[in-house]
């Protein structure tokens, strides 16, 4: 039996009710630079047609004070449930199929998504505030753990020592750190290891993407007692109104007692080493975030292991991991006044 794209409109409300945590009118609150746009994740599950379960786990982006997210619509070949992974609160639709019988299961998510500029202020405005440091609250303990990739002994402590150690403070520490990677590594994926967010190879290799600059970042972070956390989304051409995107991007957030959460994005940065000092403490509006986090759960649980982090859907066939994907995003500048493809 052929699968069907199953879209009842009740599922679609249940969505967007439970994605909007603010009206499309809240974002007139914010006065920060922003871009409004509709983002567009789809991919096919190839190959299936033999298999007896296909289970389907796709991140979820969300509302919070950096954007504001709607969904517009959602086409899956069987029921999808909305489910929360509570380690770092990060949204996910989750699809089982039995016995699919055709040999590729297609999935498509439309959204409307306003991203804000995420600001703290200049390293000088920070590092004022951070004059008094305070102790950091217990429930961020996670944001001070290694993750499987981000160790915070060995080499990265070391490194710690010897970049941050002799500053005082979240921000003079982290400032430290970020001035360090970003004169030390290149953007450059080239070879073999980058991408995976392995702080040990990033420090050796001294190259890689996004998540190798900002792993060592995280973890030189925390071996100092530092709440740090990674980000990770899809990146939008500043210059562009609509197109393909490629690939993710990534970033990363220290915690700071009085000054909060500080974003910084490195490897922006060696891209457009004309706004160094603008990464450090501010992000742009060129970006939709989708989830927060490295060695992901999810709700219901993998089978496999824990997720190096959560951007791509991720696919398990009778109780392994699948990689036979093909996937496709989009955007396009602007509201959405237009008629969506059916």
């Amino acid at each position: 039996m052929r699968l069907r794209l199953l879209l009842p409109l009740l599922l679609v409300s249940f969505l967007t009710c439970g994605l909007d945590a603010q009206t499309p009118g809240d974002a007139q609150k914010f006065s920060a630079p922003s871009r409004t746009f509709q983002f567009t994740y789809s991919f096919a599950v190839k190959d299936v047609s033999g298999a007896k379960r296909v289970r389907v786990w796709i991140p979820v982006p969300q509302t919070d004070e950096h954007q504001t997210v709607r969904v517009l619509s959602v086409k899956t070949p069987a029921k999808s449930q909305m489910t929360r992974e509570p380690e770092y609160g990060n949204r996910i639709m989750y699809v089982e199929l039995q016995n699919p019988g055709d040999t590729k299961a297609e999935f498509s998510v439309d959204y409307e998504v306003t991203r804000r500029e995420y600001t703290r202020g200049t390293y000088a405005q920070l590092e004022r505030k951070d004059r008094r440091p305070g102790l950091v609250a217990a429930s961020m303990n996670r944001l001070v753990a290694p993750d499987q990739l981000i160790p915070t002994d060995g080499k990265i402590k070391a490194l710690a020592v010897e970049v941050t150690g002799s500053k005082t403070g979240a921000v003079d520490k982290a400032k430290a750190a970020y001035d360090y990677l970003f004169s030390t590594m290149r953007y450059d994926k080239s070879g073999t290891g980058w991408g995976r967010g392995d702080a040990v190879w990033a420090c050796d290799a001294k190259h890689g993407n996004c998540t190798d600059f900002h792993s060592p970042f995280i973890g030189m972070l925390r071996a100092d007692g530092i709440p740090a956390r990674f980000d990770i989304g899809f990146p939008l051409p500043e210059n562009k109104e609509k197109g393909e995107i490629a690939g993710y991007h990534c970033w990363a957030e220290f915690y700071a007692v009085q000054a909060g959460w500080i974003p910084v994005d490195i490897s922006e940065a060696w891209k457009a080493k004309q706004k160094e000092n603008y990464f450090f403490g501010s992000v742009d509006a060129n970006r939709v975030q989708f989830s927060t986090g490295r060695d992901i759960t999810l709700v219901p649980k993998q089978d496999g292991p824990a997720l190096n982090y959560f951007v791509y859907p991720y696919v398990e066939v009778d109780g392994k991991p699948y990689p036979n994907l093909d996937t496709h995003f989009t955007f396009e500048e602007g509201n959405t006044s237009k008629k969506l493809p059916g």
